[in-house]
């Protein structure tokens, strides 16, 4: 069977011609979409959450692919895209908790109930709590870890940053994560 999909290169050829740029697009949401999602959900969770935030990142790399200067896979530079909505809707979470003065363990558990993906498993549910309660970062190169068995070297691509912060800030969520298990039992 014969490839027809066009490489990233292509696809960021024919965005970059007025005449092609919303075939491109489809395309490179065809390829890309659904790894994004997964990435964005394993990140906040919640699907409607997920494609909040997957809605913003698709708008980001429209309107930076005029500007993508190749000096990184597409994917790469989507997946970073991505990672920082992730990052920012995290942010905004934790400061919408605060405000609101909710306890998050119930927040977060509520909001599983509600999802029609979730089935009920209880230490998952528990392990999403203490990861929501890690600072953003954490979060982040926790996930990326722990869901997306990815390397500290393209995590430090991704987050801009060194490997051996990559490395610190997944020991520190995981040592945080295991203690307050330990606490729990």
């Amino acid at each position: 069977m014969i490839n027809n999909t066009p490489s990233d290169t292509e696809l960021i050829s024919m965005f970059r011609d007025p005449h092609q740029r919303e075939r491109a697009f489809r395309l490179i949401l065809a390829g890309y979409q659904e790894k994004l999602y997964w990435h964005i959900r394993r990140l906040v969770c919640i699907h409607e959450d997920a494609d909040d935030v997957l809605q913003n990142t698709m708008i980001k790399i429209w309107n930076g692919l005029p500007g993508f200067r190749e000096s990184s896979g597409l994917y790469t530079w989507m997946y970073r895209i991505a990672s920082n909505e992730a990052i920012t809707f995290l942010k905004s979470r934790q400061r919408e908790r605060a405000l609101l003065a909710d306890d998050p363990e119930d927040l977060i558990k509520n909001r599983f109930k509600s999802d029609p993906y979730y089935d009920g498993d209880e230490l998952f549910a528990k392990l999403q709590v203490l990861i929501a309660r890690l600072p953003p970062k954490q979060q982040m190169v926790f996930r990326m870890k722990y869901f997306d068995d990815m390397t500290y070297e393209d995590m430090s691509v991704v987050l801009k940053t060194s490997v051996g912060a990559m490395k610190a800030s997944f020991h520190h969520a995981v040592r945080k994560i295991q203690a307050a298990f330990v606490r729990s039992d």
